[in-house]
């Protein structure tokens, strides 16, 4: 933990604006607690982590629309500062978001999530898998999934969600695309998070986490 946290500082200390992006407004970021209450469908008794060892964390982010907006995820404390920095260091390298909600939003259903391309972290489930049930990282708030339509999860011959189908093709780089060297990849490795894109039989392009599962 000392050694990611002294990570995610530096990256913090060394970001520095360049002229294209004192264009645009500053990346803004607030924390908040959560109640249960908040988090709705997304949590319930018997979940890895409770609604005190979460934040909602209100950030600007970059939209297809080349403007930009307020969104908010929900994570771990232990991990917001990994999260600020690297969707920091994305919002400085203009990479697209569509929408950016908790996903308390979706009653916790995080398939209407996906098919609505929003970017979320928190969410107290099981990870789609083969064998048998274990909690997703999403489960204790250190896991963002990143615009699901453009970045879906190969998963048994399925695409998910369906309307990602048309970018199942990687060579065709297409905006809010997450691949090789792009500004998601290089912000979460800065943090010591592991893409799930680099996922030899169930690529989930989306996806990022603090171990890397």
């Amino acid at each position: 933990m000392r050694r990611v946290a002294a990570t995610v500082a530096a990256a913090l200390a060394l970001w520095v604006p360049s002229a294209a992006a004192s264009s645009h407004p500053a990346f803004h970021w607030s924390q908040s607690p959560v109640t249960a209450a908040q988090l709705g469908g997304s949590w319930h008794s018997g979940c890895p982590v409770g609604p005190s060892e979460l934040r909602t964390v209100h950030m600007t982010f970059w939209g297809f629309d080349h403007q930009a907006h307020t969104g908010a995820v929900v994570v771990r404390t232990t991990a917001v500062q990994a999260v600020v920095s690297a969707f920091h260091s994305m919002y400085h390298a203009r990479f697209p978001i569509r929408h950016m909600w908790p996903i308390a939003k979706y009653d916790g259903n995080d398939y209407r999530s996906m098919r609505n391309d929003n970017t979320s972290a928190f969410n107290c489930r099981y990870a789609k898998s083969n064998g048998a049930n274990h909690w997703s990282m999403h489960a204790y708030g250190e896991a963002v999934d990143i615009d699901p339509v453009e970045n879906p999860y190969e998963f048994d011959g399925k695409t998910i969600p369906r309307k990602g189908a048309p970018y199942t093709n990687r060579n065709n780089v297409r905006p809010g695309m997450v691949v090789p060297g792009s500004a998601p990849v290089r912000a979460f490795s800065a943090v010591g998070w592991g893409w799930g894109g680099n996922w030899s039989s169930s690529p989930d392009y989306q996806h990022f986490s603090s171990n890397g599962r």
